[in-house]
């Protein structure tokens, strides 16, 4: 185990960070209720978390300031200026969706989150700090000070990395489940009450059943987003909402129709005979 990532580990086991981390995800969590400005925060609009996308920007721009203050001399003052400004201006809605993102963790993840929000505040100041040195011509301490942002910038980062990669934060819970290729018997349909969501398992994974009229839908029961149970949330206008964060996926297709999910929800082919209701995955 490496040193970072051991320090990484120690982090998740530093309980004392939830006195500042539950209220503030609790407070988050409020701020950005189901609807068009969680959607969009989440990146449910595009289908793909928004807060990876954005973190590229500010990365980049830093990265490249930094390089040209080291190598690039006078001439490239301008071209170091400017990209640091592009950092600044990004790094706002990118902070806005990886808070929106960190709100919806547990435990080891969100005190890791904590910190890795910390490390970035603290580049986002030291960049600011150092635009306006640059604007006032004291170059050498704008370039001081946004080389302190990189080192702040560069441990938010990692922690960043030991989130997605290490806890799988933001990752599709259901990128591995796969049902039966073939049909197979689940349930008795006599025993499924109308619009009510119902448990049963086909082959490896556990599905979620909800019988509309004659017909039966069948959609894989642990959410996409952080894998709560399905089965368990509520079903209305056709579509089914998780318990857990509010996600609302269409019974049809599975396909999402408010976040913070990003991923649809595997849906399964179903058929009744012979009073039992059988279920086989789609072709991909």
């Amino acid at each position: 185990m490496s040193v970072f990532d051991d320090l990484a580990r120690r982090v998740e086991r530093w309980s004392a960070l939830d006195r500042a981390a539950d209220p503030l995800a609790a407070a988050v969590g409020r701020a950005a209720r189901p609807g068009p400005v969680r959607d969009l925060l989440s990146g449910a609009v595009l289908g793909h978390p928004l807060h990876p996308l954005l973190t590229d920007v500010p990365i980049g721009a830093w990265t490249m300031a930094g390089l040209l203050d080291l190598v690039g001399g006078r001439a490239a003052a301008p071209a170091a200026d400017v990209l640091v400004a592009t950092g600044v201006a990004a790094a706002v809605p990118t902070a806005a969706t990886g808070l929106h993102d960190w709100s919806d963790t547990r435990g080891g993840p969100r005190r890791v989150g904590l910190v890795h929000a910390a490390a970035n505040s603290a580049a986002l100041g030291l960049y600011t700090a150092s635009l306006l040195a640059r604007l006032r011509g004291r170059r050498t301490a704008g370039k001081a000070l946004g080389l302190a942002g990189l080192g702040a910038l560069t441990a938010g980062g990692y922690l960043g990395g030991h989130l997605s990669y290490v806890e799988g934060v933001s990752v599709n819970r259901t990128a591995w489940r796969r049902g039966p290729a073939r049909w197979t018997d689940v349930a008795a349909a006599g025993e499924l009450p109308e619009g009510e969501p119902r448990r049963v398992v086909a082959g490896r994974v556990s599905l979620v059943l909800v019988r509309e009229g004659e017909r039966v839908h069948a959609l894989d029961s642990v959410c996409s987003h952080m894998g709560g149970p399905l089965d368990e949330g509520e079903v209305a206008g056709g579509c089914v909402r998780c318990p857990w964060h509010g996600s609302v996926f269409r019974l049809a297709d599975g396909s999402v129709v408010h976040g913070p999910a990003t991923s649809p929800q595997p849906a399964y082919e179903t058929r009744v005979e012979q009073d039992r209701v059988q279920v086989r995955a789609r072709p991909r």
